[in-house]
């Protein structure tokens, strides 16, 4: 599918490397990504109506950036960058949120940080998140699916599949010692 049909299905996709753009403020990127109509005419000729203010303002406090509205974005750090990446995804208000790796080259604080963002969508958004940072995953997961060659090798949870012997075998190499 092209990008405007997977985004028409209500679908987000935020990749591992955060796309942001960044000359513009943190605000702009924000207000860049409302959902809504984006022809030439409107994009470079409408204002910013009350409702698209408020919608932006309700995003930069879930990201937590609001402090940071008028910052370029290429002069933030790498975790802020792929929170506002976040933030572009709900300013298209999607029902599921595809996020791969999003706390890969991320501080601890940064990571942790990232984690109770995501857990803060539950409920208004469904989320999946392909991830390798196991601490991370007991953070934020309810369910893990391990998917090894393109098919499911293992569902439960954090615990269950890292004590799963499939897993540990495919990913580890070896086999689990017998107790």
């Amino acid at each position: 599918m092209n990008e405007y049909q997977i985004n028409r299905l209500g679908i987000g996709r935020k990749f591992q490397t955060p796309s942001v753009y960044v000359d513009h403020t943190v605000f702009e990127n924000i207000w860049l990504s409302l959902e809504g109509s984006r022809t030439v005419w409107s994009t470079l000729f409408s204002r910013i109506r009350s409702a698209q203010h408020e919608r932006i303002d309700e995003v930069l406090k879930t990201i937590g950036l609001a402090e940071k509205l008028n910052t370029k974005a290429g002069a933030l750090s790498h975790g802020q960058k792929q929170w506002l990446e976040i933030g572009m995804l709900l300013a298209q208000n999607p029902k599921l949120l595809l996020v791969d790796e999003p706390a890969a080259g991320m501080t601890d604080e940064e990571t942790h940080k990232t984690g109770e963002l995501l857990m803060s969508l539950a409920g208004k958004h469904s989320v999946i998140v392909i991830e390798h940072d196991m601490a991370f995953v007991r953070q934020i997961a309810r369910a893990v699916t391990v998917l090894h060659q393109g098919s499911v090798l293992c569902e439960g949870t954090v615990d269950q599949v890292q004590a799963d012997e499939r897993v540990i075998e495919v990913y580890l190499g070896r086999k689990k010692k017998a107790a």
